[in-house]
């Protein structure tokens, strides 16, 4: 091997990772044919005699010989070589170089020669002398022919003539594109290599340029590349792309000079006639709209003053022709330059697919960029297609109208105190629930203040610099303080709050005694135990749900402090809620006089002081502390990553993480971060990949094996049993939760040495270790359907995760990105990021909330209600982040006047809302849909779409549709290639629906919840967390539904939407057979029940055939389990009989009797009473029908009874039996009256859990009309299929006598005054 070809394929494993130092590369040199020929024959290759006896591995020639080549790399620039450490890492001109195998000479050459003022004649010189080219040389024979083709097909110079070897591979070079004719052989051969290795190269010049960020050079090089691959040079006509238009043609339109733009706006005709060719017209106007073009337009934010955040929109705008344009999309690459300093800012590359341009469907790239004072005049956006000639766009920046956002003000310094003892607290109850002795020094500088005053507290401190604690101080300050009220504390996660929960149930309800609760969309406790507790653990949302009716729940109004935690992701997509609340709490104790203190607690901000002055807090509650205030310092490596793809950029991150580890944290505990579940599974296996190569694969596993075995054995889930073996733990929600915390255990106690989970573990549970990997900072957005960024919080939050206070002295993290974010991260992990609002977004619903419980009555109150947000605070400090032209008072007044104008318009719209112009002021009046969204935490485009499609007389195939068509549904993600799992789906459900929506989230949560009610094999277990997720929302929304329908008076509708509840809650279709319903009980088993026959004893009483329904199969069982038993012993084991019975054990027996209240002339007086027989009897008996008055009220009581079969000793669970429900439900029922013969439904009421005795009274009006009907009473399960009841009720309506009527047209004279 030639010792330059050596230096070559070196790079080439450095850059693919295989060799990362010199032990390595000693070792892969030993896999070469050149090693077995070094041994065999050294004196070839320079080495000794005397050498090689010495040393007979040539060990120290090979270490030798890496170094060598290590040194002359990094000279180059192809690598970097560090030789104290030995380690090698790749550059990007070296990976550039390896991927289009560019040869090492040929990269110093261009070192010399190549920089950004270049001109084509220039480059192509460059490009001659490649070490490509040494094998070509000039020959006597063809100085003459190359002389003619100089002059007649080169239009530019050649250096070096034609007798030079690079003069003449530029020559060939250029009649290649002017696609000139060639005599001699050796010269059509010559050009063939000359051509194809150009291109190539050309492509790897534009790449470095790009990387150089040379604005004017990469555009060059670009398109000189696509000048060599299509041979027409850059002046030809774009048309000449086609191969459909004859050469004459496009020979006169050139003469003409009619561009692209000119013949875009020129009819068919009016080109056929200039061509002189009438017919050609048409074809030449195709031709012209498929050349892809785009265009593009740029909205800028500015997050600071240093960094603008741009999103570009970028439209496609030409016709798609499969012949032409392939099947799969249009390259493009869009760069940001500043004209003035000849740089660039952003590059990316990306495709317009071929749906995209079908559908005119914008892109969204979302980038930052920086930005410096003075402010450049502009800065161009341009988009050049990455195979077309003449393809390309440009979009001007301006910002002339651009306002800064204000500076920021500096952090609070971290005193230098006398760390305080836990003593300090006065109290040896508190002082026991720590096992610190002092608190860390930011608790010390704050203690005062939670403690000892009731002033508002905005914390900000890294992650892991003991918040919780500051959390608690607040807390007992309550305990101590105000004994009779509530705390509040809000954390945004599920995750966080059960982590918090599990703390404190244990450290402040049991050692001491206050009542901790918990309020989630999974855990809703009953009022009585919410008035008892003290402290009340929640979620933004449901506590956004709770306090919204704060004027009729009393324990709102007991709330003295409200903590939120994470109070930065404020500027998140959840955010507006935290808004939302702490507006409402400010506008709450304003109208109470009671004053809630409210403490956030977050990670450092940049702009503190505004949501300082937001939460009300003087310069005193304050405190904002560096990031780099942590406790345990942190060291942060950031490594950029290039690629296009995200799937191999991933994958080429895995070799990296694994170093990290070996350097880093050998034998301490790791954490890595990945985006999604997949990514877990993907990198635990390639590190046990790179493990079985080690000496010792099992490094990583800190305990004994076969107890390690045990483990395994009970561990569900097949890549976790085999990852765990080699001491690799993954976690993620697709994991079954006994999975999850069987790997949290082995990774806290040491057991395993690294974990590997998707990002949501570093909110949710806090378990550090000494280093943390990022490995790619994107996820997949189902919604948008792209690779997004994590929002920096999060980046932030797994960085904080490294470093454990009790045993290091540093944490490390290490973070892998992609190449072209690098500079942003390396910017925003040291200074910290500042929070804007996101209430703008969704700013239609909250208003409607404000409105349906009375806070808002007019748009002026409106107006009120915005400035209490922090929005609004915000608004006027970086107004151009929301659009705002300038911050005089007439311009925000009109800005938001506007706002709120198009909300309030988007309510009345949904139905929501009436605006009324009938006085002066106009006002603002809730209505029912309103009222309905408000209270069940719905979106107003739901309650539009029920409106919309809810009819008298739906389905339940029509509102299974409809519940899946729920706005809340749009977020469900629909990740890579789930439209082809949902197609494969489809195919087994019964329902059958549209099949180009198979990409749709409604399409999916549809089919989520069809595969939940056939209870069909899901095809991964992705789709089972998404299935909870639709099971999560789908109550709510048929809640709404059905309140929807009474109010319209749609009896059918009701009754069905009550059906699909119960449907959801127990995972069968309404048609199945209600035994289905038992736990481990399938089609095939339903014969056993049908065939059953009672063993009689004594005279034989009259007995039931077979059994088809529950009703019947609790009657038969009678309360006694071994009954139950003898039907089913034949095919179900043991245990799965238990289960099946303890389901049916535990279902409610309810007895109804029912009277009508109300007055009747003809009763003597205090009887006003009259029973009405539950049992079925004829319509022609005339003791059946009951006399009431005609157009008057009466009240249905109905008694409920629950019968007990005597099974279930001790205290009564209130819990439904849901085995196939995510979350616990509280068992429930709905009284339905109606008229079936006018399919009217005339009342409705739900009704909680039936303990023994229930009453209840629904009122109802009789009919005007004097004559006989039939109204039906319904007593519907919310959560059992097959346990509904229903009741006839017959009235004979008569007209009342006089003196009753009397009676009520003077009450109603009154009631109108």
């Amino acid at each position: 091997m030639h010792y330059f070809n050596f230096c070559c394929v070196f790079e080439f494993q450095i850059a693919l990772g295989t060799v990362t130092n010199v032990e390595e590369a000693v070792k892969w040199i030993s896999y070469t044919y050149l090693y077995v020929r070094m041994r065999a024959n050294p004196l070839v290759y320079g080495i000794s005699h005397k050498a090689y006896q010495i040393d007979p591995t040539l060990r120290k020639h090979r270490e030798q010989l890496v170094i060598e080549v290590g040194r002359k790399l990094d000279k180059a620039q192809m690598i970097r070589f560090e030789e104290r450490t030995g380690y090698f890492s790749s550059t990007d001109l070296g990976r550039t170089a390896s991927h289009y195998y560019i040869k090492y000479n040929t990269i110093e050459t261009f070192n010399q020669l190549f920089d950004a003022h270049k001109t084509e004649g220039d480059i192509f010189a460059i490009v001659s002398k490649a070490e490509e080219f040494d094998q070509i040389k000039v020959r006597e024979e063809e100085i003459e022919e190359l002389d003619a083709l100089l002059n007649n097909f080169c239009e530019l110079s050649a250096p070096g003539g034609v007798e030079n070897s690079y003069g003449k591979i530029n020559i060939l070079l250029q009649t290649y594109i002017s696609r000139g004719e060639m005599d001699s052989f050796s010269l059509i051969s010559d050009s063939a290599y000359v051509a194809q290795n150009a291109a190539r190269i050309v492509r790897a010049l534009f790449e470095i340029a790009l990387r150089k960020r040379w604005p004017t050079m990469t555009y060059r090089l670009l398109n000189l590349s696509k000048v060599i691959d299509k041979r027409l040079w850059g002046w030809a006509s774009p048309l000449r792309q086609f191969s459909v238009l004859p050469p004459h043609i496009l020979t006169r339109l050139e003469e003409k000079n009619l561009t692209v733009d000119k013949l875009k706006d020129m009819r068919k005709d009016e080109i056929g006639h200039i061509l002189h060719h009438v017919n050609i017209g048409l074809k030449v106007k195709q031709c012209v709209h498929q050349i892809p073009s785009v265009t593009m337009e740029a909205s800028i934010q500015p997050i600071t003053r240093t960094v603008l955040r741009v999103t570009l929109s970028v439209y496609p705008d030409f016709t798609w022709n499969d012949q032409v344009h392939g099947t799969v999309g249009e390259p493009w690459w869009i760069w940001v330059e500043d004209p003035t300093n000849d740089h660039i800012y952003h590059s990316e590359y990306f495709l317009a697919l071929k749906k995209q341009v079908l559908s005119k469907e914008a892109q969204l790239l979302v980038f930052t960029i920086p930005i410096f004072e003075p402010l450049p005049s502009q800065y161009y956006i341009r988009a050049v297609s990455d195979r077309w000639l003449g393809a390309e766009a440009v979009c001007i920046i301006n910002f002339q109208h651009l306002i800064l956002p204000e500076r920021h003000p500096p952090h609070t310094e971290l005193l230098d105190l006398q760390p305080l003892p836990v003593t300090a607290l006065g109290c040896k109850a508190y002082e026991a629930l720590y096992n610190f002795s002092h608190f860390n020094p930011v608790q010390t500088q704050i203690f005062h203040t939670l403690y000892h005053t009731d002033c508002n507290v905005l914390l900000g401190a890294p992650t892991g610099s003991g918040k919780t604690v500051a959390a608690e101080l607040a807390i007992f300050r309550v305990f101590n303080k105000y004994p009779t009220s509530k705390a509040v504390y809000i954390a945004p996660l599920k995750a966080l709050v059960r982590e918090r929960m599990d703390d404190w149930k244990v450290r402040i309800e049991e050692k001491l005694g206050k009542k901790v609760i918990e309020l989630t969309g999974d855990v809703t406790p009953d009022m009585k135990s919410i008035a008892q507790a003290d402290l009340i653990v929640t979620t933004p949302e449901k506590w956004d749900g709770v306090s919204r009716s704060w004027q009729n729940r009393n324990y709102v109004q007991q709330v003295t402090i409200l903590i939120i935690d994470e109070i930065h992701l404020l500027g998140e997509e959840r955010g507006p809620v935290l808004e939302v609340i702490v507006s409402r709490t400010n506008f709450i104790s304003s109208h109470t006089e009671k004053p809630v203190r409210i403490v956030g607690l977050s990670t450092a901000l940049a702009n503190a002081r505004d949501l300082a002055d937001w939460l009300n807090i003087k310069q005193m509650g304050l405190f904002n502390f560096r990031p780099s205030v942590r406790p345990v310092p942190l060291e942060v490596h950031i490594q950029g990553f290039p690629g296009q793809h995200y799937c191999p950029r991933m994958a080429s991150m895995n070799k990296p993480a694994f170093q990290a580890i070996r350097s880093h944290s050998p034998a301490k505990p790791v954490l890595i971060f990945v985006s999604s579940r997949r990514q877990t599974r993907l990198t635990a296996l390639e590190l046990i990949a790179f493990l079985a190569t080690e000496e010792d694969p099992k490094q990583w596993l800190n305990m004994d094996e076969r107890e390690m075995d045990s483990v395994i054995g009970a561990v569900r889930d097949s890549n976790l049993k085999l990852t765990l073996a080699f001491g690799i733990g993954m976690h993620h929600a697709g994991l079954h939760e006994r999975d999850r915390k069987t790997v949290e255990e082995l990774f806290v106690n040491c057991k395993i040495q690294v974990l590997i989970a998707t990002s949501t573990l570093a909110w949710g549970v806090n378990f550090p270790a000494h280093l943390v990997i990022i490995k790619g900072t994107e996820y997949y957005d189902g919604k948008t359907r792209r690779y997004v960024d994590f929002p920096i919080t999060d980046v932030l939050q797994m960085m904080g995760r490294a470093g454990r206070p009790q045993f290091d002295d540093q944490g490390k993290a290490v973070i892998l990105v992609h190449d072209i974010k690098k500079d942003f991260y390396k910017k925003f992990l040291y200074e910290p990021f500042p929070v804007e609002s996101s209430l703008l977004g969704v700013l239609s619903d909250h208003l409607n909330a404000e409105i349906a419980g009375g806070t808002i009555t007019s748009k002026q109150d409106a107006m009120d209600y915005i400035t209490w947000t922090y929005f609004f605070r915000r608004l006027i400090m970086n107004p151009s982040y929301y659009n705002l032209g300038d911050v005089s008072h007439d311009s925000v007044n009109k800005f938001l006047s506007h706002l709120i104008e198009k909300s309030l318009v988007e309510l009345e719209l949904s139905y929501c809302i009436e605006i009324g112009e009938e006085y002066v002021f106009p006002f603002i009046e809730p209505l029912t849909f309103g009222r309905i969204a408000s209270y069940y935490y719905l979106k107003h485009q739901t309650v539009k779409m029920f409106k919309d499609r809810l009819k008298p007389e739906c389905s339940p195939e029509e509102l299974l549709s409809i519940l899946s068509d729920a706005e809340e549904y749009t977020d469900l993600p629909v990740r890579h290639n789930e439209d082809h799992m949902n197609s494969e789906l489809a195919k087994c459900l019964p329902i059958e629906l549209n099949p180009h929506s198979f990409d749709s989230p409604h399409t999916k949560a549809h089919l989520l919840l069809q595969a939940h009610l056939s209870r069909a094999m899901l095809p991964c277990p992705d789709y089972d967390t998404d299935t909870k997720t639709v099971l999560d929302q789908a109550l709510r929304v048929c809640q709404a539904m059905l309140d929807v329908a009474a109010n319209q008076g749609w009896l059918v509708t009701a009754l069905n939407i009550t059906n699909l509840v119960q449907m959801v809650i127990q995972g069968r279709w309404l048609k199945d057979s209600s035994l289905l319903t038992l736990p481990n009980i399938e089609q095939h088993h339903l014969h056993l029940f049908r065939k059953w026959k009672p063993v009689v004893k004594g005279p034989r009483t009259k007995c039931r055939s077979s059994i088809e329904c529950l009703p019947e199969l609790i009657q038969a069982c009678g309360g006694k389990e071994h009954v139950f038993s003898s039907m089913v012993e034949k095919e179900l084991q043991a245990v799965r009989t238990k289960q099946a019975w303890n389901f049916l054990s535990r279902l409610p027996v309810v007895n109804v009797g029912i009277s009508v209240k109300g007055s009747w002339d003809d009763l003597a007086e205090g009887h006003n009473e009259l029973s009405v027989s539950t049992l079925t009897a004829d319509k022609r008996d005339d003791n059946k029908w009951i006399r009431l008055h005609a157009d008057q009220e009466y009240v249905l009581q109905v008694s409920l009874q629950r019968l007990h079969f005597g099974f279930h000793k001790g205290k009564q669970e209130s819990y439904a039996v849901t085995p196939r429900f995510p979350k616990s439900k509280d068992e429930g029922w709905y009284l339905i009256l109606g008229e079936v013969d006018k399919r009217e439904l005339i009342a409705l009421k739900r009704i909680g859990y039936v303990r023994s005795h229930h009453e209840v009274s629904l009122s109802f009006y009789t009919p005007e009309i004097p004559g006989r009907y039939i109204f039906t009473l319904y007593l519907m399960s919310d959560c059992y299929l097959g346990l509904d009841q229903q009741y006839d009720i017959y009235l004979n309506v008569t007209q009342a006598s006089i003196s009753t009527q009397v009676n009520t047209e003077v009450s109603d004279a009154f009631s109108d005054l």
